[in-house]
């Protein structure tokens, strides 16, 4: 199994930026396909964005595309979520996860395997 634990969360202005890390420890997190994930209060669980293993590709959901950009550092066993132009409605609590497969990367959050505990990310207007 693999522990995930999220920083860099906050309170920021409409307008401002976050980055978010993802730090991983035990089973070797390099070789598996990442995603970040976000809930709001009284929502599902909605993807945010993903990267495969080899950092070759990402995926983003439309509401976030052009504002935010996805990476990671093999080396540190981290991946990186940042976030630009940050809009009140981006509001949530913010969950890396860790998806078993190599292959391409996934949106729900059932194919998920490993979850960090969250950081909570607040944008106000």
């Amino acid at each position: 199994q693999v522990q995930l634990v999220e920083s860099g969360g906050g309170l920021v202005q409409a307008g401002g930026s976050l980055r978010l890390s993802c730090a991983a420890s035990g089973r070797t997190s390099s070789t598996y396909n990442m995603g970040w994930f976000r809930q709001a209060p009284g929502k599902e669980r909605e993807f945010v964005a993903g990267i495969r293993w080899s950092g070759s590709s990402t995926d983003f959901a439309d509401s976030v595309k052009g504002r935010f950009t996805i990476s990671r550092d093999n080396a540190k066993k981290t991946v990186y979520l940042q976030m630009n132009s940050l809009k009140p409605e981006d509001t949530a609590v913010y969950f890396c996860a860790l998806d078993l497969s190599r292959g391409i990367i996934r949106r729900s959050p059932r194919a998920y395997e490993d979850w960090g505990q969250g950081t909570q990310v607040t944008v106000s207007s």
